[in-house]
């Protein structure tokens, strides 16, 4: 019996990934099949970065969403969840847990949990694959601390963020104030570095399948970590964060 039922469940998993893999390659199909001059553009400009930096290109890579398409996440929104980013990265870094609670609760991020945070946030002995896991929700949080203005640029990923700076901005401030200090850029802004990382991270995930080097001196943990938050951004495939697609 219990053999039936684990079949029963890893049938009901692998048609679920299945049905899910299928929305997906429709939802890009019907990207596809009308390219607006603004994707066309940017990808035009990601595609002239990348070739200065010596970072191969792969032309057929299809567009991404343009503005008529994309999501477009309120300031609050954002805000929230680079807050919830930093601390769980802190938590991750060895934060000892009452300061973490105490931390939830003054800056009133319990509700922006992701169940997987949740989970997180909640242990008081977290396993040393989450700890690295989630200590690179860093890099996430740096790329939305530079969608709400406080981080002028997003660098070519090759180096870590600025891990001190990044505690920083919400160290010195109140939830309100961080709210309040946060200036969304514009989603043209936004399109723009989604759609570079996403041909950078294709160049390398080509690498590794390929065992060749990691191109220019991309970080791949820095790559994955800033395409993952921007596909949040825009609202890629409309998944919710847990769930987020990095397609390549």
């Amino acid at each position: 019996m219990k053999n039936i039922l684990l079949m029963v469940l890893l049938f009901n998993s692998a048609s679920v990934f299945a049905d899910e893999v299928h929305e997906r390659k429709v939802k890009i199909q019907r990207m596809e099949s009308y390219v607006s001059q603004e994707a066309h553009d940017r990808k035009v400009r990601s595609e002239t970065i990348i070739k200065e930096l010596n970072v191969p290109i792969n032309s057929y890579l299809p567009f991404i969403e343009d503005k008529n398409d994309a999501l477009v996440r309120t300031t609050s929104e954002v805000a929230n969840r680079a807050m919830v980013l930093l601390i769980v990265a802190v938590k991750a870094e060895g934060l000892e847990q009452d300061i973490v609670d105490d931390l939830i609760v003054s800056y009133q991020l319990e509700p922006f949990l992701s169940p997987k945070e949740r989970n997180f946030i909640k242990s008081a002995a977290p396993s040393e694959y989450d700890k690295v896991q989630f200590i690179w929700r860093y890099e996430a949080a740096w790329t939305l601390l530079w969608a709400l203005g406080y981080v002028d640029k997003l660098n070519v990923p090759t180096d870590i963020c600025d891990v001190p700076a990044a505690v920083t901005f919400l160290q010195q401030r109140s939830r309100e104030q961080f709210i309040i200090d946060s200036k969304l850029r514009s989603i043209s802004e936004i399109l723009d570095e989604a759609d570079l990382i996403y041909r950078y991270h294709w160049a390398v995930v080509d690498a590794r399948i390929n065992n060749q080097p990691i191109p220019s001196g991309l970080d791949e943990s820095v790559v994955l970590e800033r395409h993952y938050a921007l596909n949040w951004l825009i609202g890629y495939m409309d998944q919710e964060w847990d769930d987020i697609s990095t397609d390549t």
